[in-house]
């Protein structure tokens, strides 16, 4: 529609307020703001009134997250977008600014209620990183559904960065290859005891239990996942050398094991646990036992730990630290750190394997996790692609022995 559509007064100030447009933004009634720059460029509808009532209220990613997550804000290019957040940087909206905006928005669509955040929001409560609230946080992630992650990890449910030899490389050949480096770093030795924290869907106790005949402890705090990880080691004939537990790593003082494979688990500690995550894994290890800790880092300083969609929707409370903190935290428990080896490209990789199952299972995702859930993991897993692509993220492992 062109002048005096009811989105016209809307239209005007959000021009005015982004005078850089190198994206479209379509409206309810079928009008448009158009971008300011040549060729193609992601468009945005606005399907509803409440995608401009969400962006408003909470300004920022909250917002946007939020009239994404509930659908009522459609992107038809993700790919394009996280672009476009790479490389065009949003001016600041004033409360002069703001206020032009609530008003042209009250004209193009009426007063309104304030939409509700979408069902899938979480909001954790209590102190963060106590045990508690680590645990709701983590079956956020979770506890959507086993056969849900099916339809995007490998056959062996592995949710950590692989190891690719070569582009050509299938993603199972190089999980594969993942797990059987963990265990080469480790030195593994038939019989003695391991400790898998964070073991997911048992993927690295059935593998290392199977291949190098050890005795594992494997610790999630998500039921489905340890039931799906029993009967893995079950069906592998390994049920008698590995055991799954629902407990966090906290509850394990007074136990002992000779190595520590931590696989994607540190992101979740958070600064203000950093070092008591070190202190317990130095006090289960023997005196010479080797712990080898795998996880993402941020490369950059001064920056948010995390933004609010990932807070909200994917991973609260997780906060991946930089590596100096991480070698920190072990020197400072007494580990001597011993190998460091860095990942980066091959889980930009693995995330794009990842997402390309995803969007090819589209409709089971769907069926299974819900429209909300399918459009939060569909830009996540390429949100955490691009991190790894533009240097704002990488991942690391860190191989330490206990002095």
């Amino acid at each position: 529609m062109g002048l005096g559509s009811t989105t016209e007064p809307l239209r005007r100030e959000l021009g005015a307020a982004l005078p850089q447009r190198p994206f479209e933004l379509r409206f309810w009634d079928g009008s448009v703001l158009a971008s300011t720059t040549d060729g193609p460029v992601p468009a945005f509808t606005a399907r509803s009134p409440a995608a401009v009532a969400h962006a408003l209220l909470a300004p920022g990613q909250l917002g946007l997250s939020r009239a994404y997550v509930s659908g009522e804000l459609a992107v038809d290019d993700l790919d394009g977008l996280l672009a476009l957040l790479r490389d065009v940087k949003a001016p600041p909206i004033d409360g002069a600014t703001r206020r032009r905006l609530l008003v042209a928005a009250v004209r193009a669509a009426g007063l309104m209620r304030p939409p509700r955040a979408p069902e899938i929001e979480l909001r954790p409560r209590g102190r963060r990183h106590s045990v508690e609230r680590d645990a709701r946080a983590v079956r956020h992630h979770y506890d959507v559904s086993n056969d849900f992650f099916a339809l995007f990890l490998d056959a062996s449910m592995t949710y950590s960065c692989a190891i690719f030899a070569d582009e050509e490389e299938s993603l199972e050949a190089a999980q594969e290859r993942k797990l059987e480096v963990v265990c080469s770093k480790l030195a593994l030795v038939p019989g003695e005891r391991l400790l898998d924290v964070g073991c997911g869907w048992g993927s690295f106790p059935v593998h290392a239990a199977s291949r190098h005949g050890v005795r594992v402890v494997g610790i999630t705090l998500s039921e489905p996942q340890a039931r799906r990880a029993r009967e893995r080691a079950q069906a592998a004939g390994v049920a008698d050398l590995v055991e799954i537990r629902v407990a966090d790593y906290r509850e394990l003082r007074g136990e002992r094991f000779d190595a520590i494979a931590s696989i994607g688990m540190v992101e979740h500690v958070g600064r203000v646990q950093i070092d008591s995550y070190a202190k317990v894994l130095a006090d289960l290890l023997e005196p010479g036992g080797r712990l080898l800790n795998h996880g993402i880092s941020r490369l950059r300083h001064g920056e948010a730990e995390a933004g609010s969609f990932s807070e909200r929707y994917v991973f609260p409370d997780a906060a991946p630290q930089h590596l100096s903190r991480v070698v920190l935290a072990l020197e400072r428990a007494g580990f001597v750190c011993e190998h460091v080896e860095g990942y980066g490209e091959h889980y930009a990789r693995t995330l794009a394997h990842w997402a390309q199952r995803l969007d090819a299972n589209a409709a089971e995702g769907e069926r299974l996790a819900g429209a909300q859930r399918m459009r939060v993991w569909r830009l996540y897993l390429r949100a955490s692609r691009s991190g790894f692509e533009t240097g704002f993220t990488s991942i690391y492992q860190v191989r330490c022995r206990r002095a």
